[in-house]
């Protein structure tokens, strides 16, 4: 009996770490999985779920499971065993007895039922909630600066805790229905004991049983019962990590919009002089009626830099995210390099696509790392020659820390303007084909502007690749090969900036707009 209790004592030790052991890697598998497939998601769908439920998806609902797995390990390989063992030496010692569990385990199979019928639904709207919370929390942390500026914090306050208390609410009346499983457990236990007692009893004092046979049964009739009760417990729980695990299969699931082709471009076959045509290409949004993008036809080569210009709404960015296969057009191509991205492997696409956004993002580490984001092999010298083009060396010195300069979680140790440049010098370091100024220029005065502008054009590296820059200022695109002028979502004009000036009358509504607040522009 004591070896046996040795090894039963080894074998639950091993039961709890391999339960923990293989839970925690299929959590971590799960976690990569999700991660992989949200990095390769298209603006379209990465929309459709929201940082804060993909946060929540990746964190909260991969800890469900992991929980239900460590039961499923712990107690849903055991039970069953232990409930058909103890049954079986249960009827072995007096099958008569047995007739009392016709009784008892379809009582209690019913009473699990009605819990898990109410559990279920509030366990999967708690998983929402949860998103709420997170939403709320996350908007609340990015916009402190404004929520403050615009003393809103007892607006803010008041919204968390409304989510906060939705989400407690649900939590209480869950978990109060789950807690009902112990009390009933117990009831129909002692029932059930009581039940054995009383007709072994009979049996006893009819001379058909022994004592002892009784003593055994009430103890295998202990060890089906808990071996049942742990059993549903772990059904009671595993609707919540169904209702996680259908909320990870919905990311998982998710069909691109935007996929590479069955046979992708070799990539040297797409290596040819830069250039960037636009198609009579139409792109619309999702669900949307009108289109964002009608019929939009241009065409730049190696050495131009394409302006464009239009009105808050217009499709600026709309237009330019097409470029690097964020969206796919509904007709029409884009090409690089005299190819349809579509048929390049989007990988390839990126490579051949230099982009800085309207936002600035920059990560927490050094300044180097952030430079070598896009060209990991790139030297000192080519992060300062990218530095110096986006006068960034104003405030990154060679004799200082330089690039070992360290840059907080999203650059908020920089002024906007600082992360501007940061973000542009980034851009440049990277080798590529097309270069994509998407209003990066926005927070720089206008002689940074300027300095800048003049040092792209003058640069050797910048002039074999096209060069598109859209911008709110006339200053920043009157320089430019080709203006594009965008109003609601078509190329209302096309041509240099005397040439627009003289024929355009959207383009002079902007220059005098413009004028008449004392931004000058060139001409």
């Amino acid at each position: 009996m004591l070896a046996i209790s040795f090894l039963g004592v080894l074998a639950a030790g091993g039961n709890v770490y391999f339960a923990a052991t293989q839970s925690q890697r299929m959590g971590s598998k799960i976690r990569d999985a999700l991660f992989k497939k949200v990095s390769f998601l298209s603006n379209h769908e990465f929309e459709q779920f929201g940082d804060a439920s993909l946060i929540t998806r990746t964190t909260n609902d991969v800890i469900q499971i992991q929980n239900v797995m460590v039961m499923v390990l712990r107690m849903m390989l055991q039970s069953p065993v232990m409930l058909v063992g103890a049954g079986f030496m249960a009827y072995s010692k007096q099958p008569a007895l047995t007739a009392v569990f016709l009784v008892s385990l379809p009582v209690l199979a019913v009473f699990v039922g009605i819990i898990m019928y109410f559990a279920v639904p509030l366990f999967q709207s708690m998983q929402k909630k949860i998103d709420r919370i997170n939403l709320v929390f996350r908007e609340g942390l990015t916009g402190v600066r404004v929520i403050r500026a615009f003393n809103r914090d007892k607006f803010e306050q008041d919204r968390f805790g409304g989510a906060n208390k939705d989400y407690t609410q649900t939590a209480i009346k869950v978990f109060t229905i789950v807690s009902f499983m112990f009390p009933i457990m117990t009831l129909i236990m002692s029932g059930t004991n009581m039940g054995i007692i009383w007709y072994g009893a009979k049996l006893i004092s009819n001379q058909t049983m022994q004592v002892g046979n009784l003593v055994a049964f009430m103890t295998y009739a202990a060890q089906i019962l808990m071996s049942f009760m742990m059993l549903s417990m772990v059904f009671v729980f595993i609707p919540r990590a169904s209702a996680s695990a259908k909320r990870i299969n919905e990311v998982l699931e998710m069909k691109n919009s935007v996929l590479d082709p069955d046979q992708p471009l070799a990539k040297d076959a797409a290596s040819q002089t830069a250039s960037l045509e636009f198609d009579h290409v139409d792109f619309r949004y999702k669900g949307a009626e009108k289109l964002a993008i009608d019929g939009a036809n241009f065409k730049a080569h190696a050495g131009q830099t394409v302006a464009i210009i239009g009105g808050t709404g217009s499709g600026k960015s709309t237009l330019v995210s097409l470029i690097p296969r964020f969206f796919d057009p509904e007709k029409g191509e884009v090409r690089i390099n005299g190819t349809d991205v579509r048929a390049m492997a989007q990988e390839e696409v990126h490579d051949q696509v230099a982009l800085a956004q309207q936002k600035s993002v920059l990560f927490r580490g050094t300044v180097r790392e952030n430079m070598q984001f896009g060209n990991p092999d790139a030297t000192d010298d080519q992060i300062w020659r990218a530095m110096e083009i986006a006068q960034a060396t104003e405030f990154i010195h060679k004799d200082e820390d330089g690039l070992d300069a360290w840059v907080e979680q999203d650059g908020d140790n920089f002024s906007g303007g600082q992360k501007q440049r940061l973000t542009i010098a980034r851009t440049l370091v990277k080798q590529a084909p097309v270069y994509v100024f998407d209003d990066s220029f926005s927070a720089l005065d206008f002689k940074t502007d300027a300095e800048l502008r003049h040092s792209l054009r003058e640069d050797k590296q910048i002039q074999k690749s096209v060069v598109v820059i859209v911008a709110q200022r006339i200053a920043t695109v009157a320089d430019a090969d080709l203006i594009l002028v965008i109003d609601g979502g078509k190329i209302v004009g096309q041509g240099t900036h005397q040439e627009l000036k003289a024929n355009n009358e959207t383009y002079r509504e902007i220059i005098d707009s413009q004028i008449k607040k004392g931004d000058q522009a060139n001409g």
